[in-house]
C-alpha cells in the first residue's frame, strides 16, 4: 500500500508540470490505475487529483480532456464526497456538458462527465445539490434533445437527468428548462429500446411533479403513454413499466382533468395497465394495479365493461 501511496503521490504532482508531455504522460497512467486498481482510488484522490482533473476539464486539448474526465469517472466510483466537497467540480462538469456541439469537444468527455454525474446522483444528499445547478441540468437536456449527439452521450445524458428527478424539488425545474419536450420527441422518434426505455424512466420522475400538466398536455403525452401500452407495438416491459408509473404519478400530482385524460383513452389503455399488472415486476404490478384503480374512480365500470373477472381480482388486490 506504501508503493501504492508514492505512486499516487508523484503521479499527481506531475500534474502541475509546465510541461504539456507530463501532464498527460501522467493523466493516462491514473486513469489506468483508477481503473484497474480500485484500492489505489482513495489514494489518489488523498494524493491531491481532483482539483487538477477539474482544471483539465477546461484544457482544450480532447485527449487530456478525455483522460482527466475518464479518471474522475473512475474516481466516483469509490471517492463520491471527495468529488463533491471539492470546489469548482460541478462548474468543471457543466463545462464540458455545455460544449457538447462545440466542433473542438471531446464526445468520450462529455459522456464520461455525464456518466460522473449520475454516479454522484446514487447518493441521495447529493441530488438537491447537483438539481440547483441548472445550467448542469440545461445543458443534460440540451445534449437529450440534439440531433447530432451521439447516442451513448445521449444515453449518459438520460441516466443523470434520472438522477436528478428522483430528487422531487428538481422536477419543476426539468419541466421549465424543456425537458418534456426533449423526453417525448426521443420516446416518439428514435425508437431505440434502450432509449425509449430511459426516457419513459425520466418522464415518469419528472410526472410526479404539478407544472408538468400542462406540458403533458401540449406534447399528447398521456396519448404517447396509452400507445406505448398497446401490446401491439411491442414495447418493451420495463418501457411499459415506466408509462404505467409515469401515468399513475400524473394522475396522483395533478388535477382530475390529467385523471379524465387518462380515462378517455379507453379500454386500450386499460388492458395494457391490466398485462403489467398480471406480468411486471413486483414493483410495475403494484404500480399498475393502484392506476387500475384511479382509472375505475370505484365504480366498478372496467370489470364490467370487460365482462372479465380478471379486472374483479386485479382491482380487489391491495396496491
Amino acid at each position: 500500500m506504501e508503493v501504492k501511496l508514492r505512486t499516487s503521490r508523484s503521479l499527481v504532482s506531475k500534474l502541475s508540470s509546465v510541461s504539456s508531455q507530463t501532464r498527460s504522460d501522467a493523466l493516462k497512467e491514473l486513469r489506468l490505475i483508477t481503473k484497474l486498481d480500485p484500492d489505489s482510488r482513495p489514494l489518489v484522490a488523498e494524493a491531491g487529483a481532483i482539483p487538477y482533473l477539474s482544471e483539465t476539464l477546461f484544457d482544450s486539448s480532447p485527449s487530456l480532456q478525455d483522460d482527466a474526465a475518464a479518471t474522475l469517472l473512475n474516481l466516483s466510483i469509490s471517492c463520491r464526497h471527495s468529488l463533491i466537497s471539492t470546489r469548482g467540480l460541478l462548474d468543471a462538469l457543466s463545462h464540458v456538458l455545455r460544449h457538447h456541439a462545440s466542433p473542438s469537444s471531446s464526445a468520450f468527455a462529455v459522456q464520461s462527465s455525464a456518466a460522473t454525474l449520475h454516479s454522484l446522483l446514487v447518493v441521495d444528499d447529493y441530488r438537491p445539490i447537483i438539481g440547483a445547478k441548472r445550467d448542469i441540468a440545461y445543458s443534460l437536456i440540451d445534449i437529450v434533445k440534439s440531433l447530432n449527439s451521439p447516442p451513448r452521450s445521449v444515453k449518459d445524458a438520460l441516466k443523470a437527468l434520472f438522477g436528478i428527478s428522483l430528487y422531487a424539488l428538481n422536477r419543476g425545474a426539468l419541466v421549465e428548462l424543456g425537458a418534456v419536450p426533449a423526453l417525448f420527441t426521443l420516446v416518439v422518434k428514435d425508437g431505440r429500446v434502450g432509449i425509449v426505455e430511459d426516457s419513459t424512466a425520466v418522464i415518469a420522475q419528472v410526472a410526479g411533479c404539478e407544472e408538468s400538466e400542462d406540458e403533458f398536455r401540449r406534447v399528447s403525452g398521456v396519448r404517447v403513454l396509452a400507445d406505448l401500452l398497446d401490446p401491439s407495438t411491442g414495447t418493451s416491459l420495463r418501457s411499459r413499466e415506466n408509462a404505467v408509473s409515469a401515468l399513475l404519478n400524473l394522475a396522483r400530482c395533478c388535477s382530475e382533468r390529467a385523471v379524465r385524460e387518462v380515462r378517455e383513452e379507453g379500454m386500450g389503455v386499460v388492458d395494457g395497465v391490466a398485462d403489467v399488472a398480471e406480468n411486471g415486476g413486483a414493483k410495475g404490478k403494484s404500480k399498475a394495479v393502484a392506476l387500475l384503480k384511479v382509472i375505475d374512480g370505484g365504480s366498478g365500470s372496467i370489470a364490467s365493461v370487460f365482462r372479465d373477472k380478471r379486472f374483479d381480482c386485479l382491482l380487489n388486490q391491495s396496491s
